[in-house]
């Protein structure tokens, strides 16, 4: 029998990290929003920061830890369950795909263990299964769950998770400044609020008012959510349990602000990681309280290493390294990271980070790390850099450029210690012998985990449905041979990694392949390589026929930019799918009509009925669709009714 099948089946009572008849930890997570380590215990001089200052003297701070992806939802679903949402098919934003019964969240585990476990408040899997994780994990999940709870029984061990919202994009850069201020910077003293003056710009924002200002409100949200963690910690101690919790203190991503959340650079996946560990378990720390440790650290790590922590068995199914405790794995050369669709925003793009660079591979390089989107672009410092960036269009410096131009480069290539910011791209530099050999060892490291893994993400999200309603089975297990049918995900990277590098007789071959998504990549590739070339549009005219839905809008969507021959026939076939009845069908069209603007003015009527249709309707996939066609009819000077995330009173 397996080791870990044998495991599972001893008394949870016996599986203790302390000697007989010694307590079980309790564990207690305080998670912010949308929070780089922007704190003063990280370095950072403007951050106001003291119960999170003093917390870290008594922590080991981790320096190199990081999201799964930069962005909540996709990176939520890695964290519960210990694996990484490509490979389960949860990684586009807030999807609703199932998942195999056998993936649970990780808080099971120490439920069955006899712990306690508690979630306030955000949840956000990302998946179809999340009720069913919510009710496997949590004993409470909701605005009021606390370890103080009379559900408790005395003395029983808890896990308990705080989430911090104050520093979520939201307050940050989306609210109106007015309510901003109304409803966070008032909780401030007039000593605590930031002086924008006193900001540093970085490189790749224009240094104006506006900007400083927003930055200057960032920090300020920040202070207030220290002011909430150290309530939290307080609490604690007025139960008198501090010295027998395990404290984590993280953040789900990088900040909320333009160039961070959404983006696979340092500013977009690195977060602050402090552990506080009391004096009977100091013997599970890395390091001493104050102390740092720079192991790479990553959230598909934290579900294992809470499970081992514990002396409790991993499943086979968890794809993370345990970095705590007397079986701590060695430390990994290198972190994975992602990032697919967003919102109604389509992306395909992967990182690899260790201690020296950071690696990141775009798969549509035809599209701006700026996308347009409309949630963000409600911001007013997005707003600001779109119109410095149109005003300045040739005085814009590279760092500017690299965010708020109209494309970016199939490969980056950074060395983060030369280079902390992520603003020279050496993939597109002269590189020293050094250099060539560290981007070619993480070229090889990004192969080896996604084949690893069985990274999903190269699917267009209309082809990963299709396999999943043939089969009637999560993408997971179709992936892991458990159906008639599985996707060659070998052969379908192998042609997205022509993205940018392959020849046009190399593309072109592809799209003479007998498989969607290598005829859907081959489709990409071209366009990015050959955006105006006519004979080559003629050549490819019969792909927007395909047999595919992926491919046909991929194709019309090219040829109606670019071809005014073709242009009234390719805005037809997408006009065709704009009222799929499947969303992901539909948001795809309509995000084609968004992106072509006046071009596809013909589908001006169909985009107004679509945008009725969905503007208040609940749920992810009508709102996606809203926001795009919305941000359509309004780029056509229609009227349309503003979006306010503000608090309701």
């Amino acid at each position: 029998m397996n080791p870990r099948a044998v495991l599972a089946l001893i008394p949870a009572f016996f599986l203790t990290v302390s000697a007989p008849g010694e307590e079980r930890p309790n564990l207690l997570w305080i998670t912010a929003e949308d929070m780089s380590p922007t704190l003063g215990a990280y370095g950072d001089t403007y951050a106001t920061t003291p119960n999170l200052d003093a917390f870290a003297k008594e922590s080991v701070r981790y320096t190199n830890a990081f999201a799964a992806a930069p962005v909540c939802s996709p990176s939520r679903s890695t964290l519960i369950t210990g694996m990484w949402a490509p490979s389960l098919g949860t990684s586009q934003m807030r999807s609703a795909y199932p998942l195999p019964i056998s993936v649970k969240g990780f808080p099971t585990y120490l439920r069955e263990a006899g712990y306690f476990t508690t979630n306030n408040e955000k949840t956000d899997y990302n998946t179809a299964d999340e009720a069913r994780l919510i009710k496997e994990s949590w004993d409470e999940s909701s605005g009021s769950a606390h370890w103080r709870s009379e559900a408790r029984k005395e003395g029983q061990p808890f896990f308990a998770v705080f989430n911090q919202m104050v520093s979520h994009q939201s307050r940050t850069m989306v609210w109106p400044y007015a309510v901003f201020k109304e409803n966070v910077q008032s909780r401030l003293s007039a000593n605590e609020v930031h002086n924008p003056a006193k900001v540093v710009v970085p490189p790749y924002y224009p240094d104006t008012e506006l900007v400083r200002r927003e930055i200057a409100r960032y920090y300020d949200c920040v202070t207030v959510m220290d002011s909430e963690v150290g309530r939290v910690l307080a609490q604690l101690e007025e139960d008198g349990l501090a010295g027998n919790t395990i404290v984590f203190f993280y953040s789900d991503h990088g900040s909320g602000m333009p160039r961070h959340k959404r983006l696979l650079h340092d500013s977009g996946m690195k977060v602050p990681l402090l552990i506080r560990f009391p004096e009977k378990y100091k013997h599970l720390a890395p390091a001493a309280a104050g102390e740092t440790v720079d192991r790479l650290v990553s959230f598909v790590d934290f579900g294992p290493t809470m499970l081992s922590l514990l002396g409790l068995p991993v499943p086979e199914n968890m794809q993370g390294e345990v970095f705590l405790g007397p079986d701590a794995s060695t430390e990994p050369g290198y972190v994975y990271g992602f990032r697919d669709r967003v919102d109604e925003v389509f992306d395909l793009s992967r990182s690899v980070r260790s201690d020296q660079y950071l690696y990141i591979r775009n798969y549509l390089p035809h599209y701006s790390w700026a996308q347009r989107s409309v949630y963000s672009d409600l911001g007013e410092i997005q707003q600001e850099i779109a119109r410095y960036a149109v005003a300045n269009a040739d005085k814009l410096t590279p760092p500017q450029l690299a965010y708020a131009g109209s494309t970016r480069p199939a490969e980056e290539f950074y060395d983060v210690t030369a280079d902390p910011q992520n603003l020279v791209n050496l993939a597109a530099a002269e590189r020293s012998p050094a250099q060539e050999a560290a981007l070619e060892a993480h070229r090889a490291a990004f192969l080896k985990k996604r084949t690893e893994i069985l990274d999903l993400g190269v699917l267009p999200e209309n082809i990963m449905a299709d396999y999943i309603l043939e089969e009637m089975r999560p993408i997971r297990e179709i992936t892991t041979g458990q159906s008639d049918h599985r996707p060659d995900l070998e052969a379908m990277w192998a042609a997205a990694d022509l993205v940018g590098k392959g020849s046009r007789e190399e593309l072109l071959d592809l799209v003479e392949s007998g498989d969607d998504t290598i005829r859907f990549w081959g489709i990409i590739g071209l366009r990015h390589a050959f955006t105006g070339d006519q004979d080559l549009l003629e050549e490819l005219y019969d792909s927007m026929d395909d047999i595919s839905v992926a491919v046909r809008l991929e194709m019309a969507a090219w040829m109606a930019d670019v071809s005014e021959k073709h242009r009234e026939e390719a805005i037809q076939v997408i006009g065709r799918e704009l009222n799929s009845e499947n969303w992901w069908t539909s948001l795809q069209a309509c995000r084609a009509v968004e992106l072509l603007g006046a071009k596809a003015q013909a589908l001006l009527p169909v985009m107004e009925t679509l945008y009725l249709q969905n503007r208040h309707l609940s749920g992810a996939d009508s709102l996606f669709i809203a926001f795009s066609s919305g941000a359509f009819l309004k780029a056509m000077g229609m009227p349309t009714e503003p979006w306010d995330f503000s608090p309701k009173p």
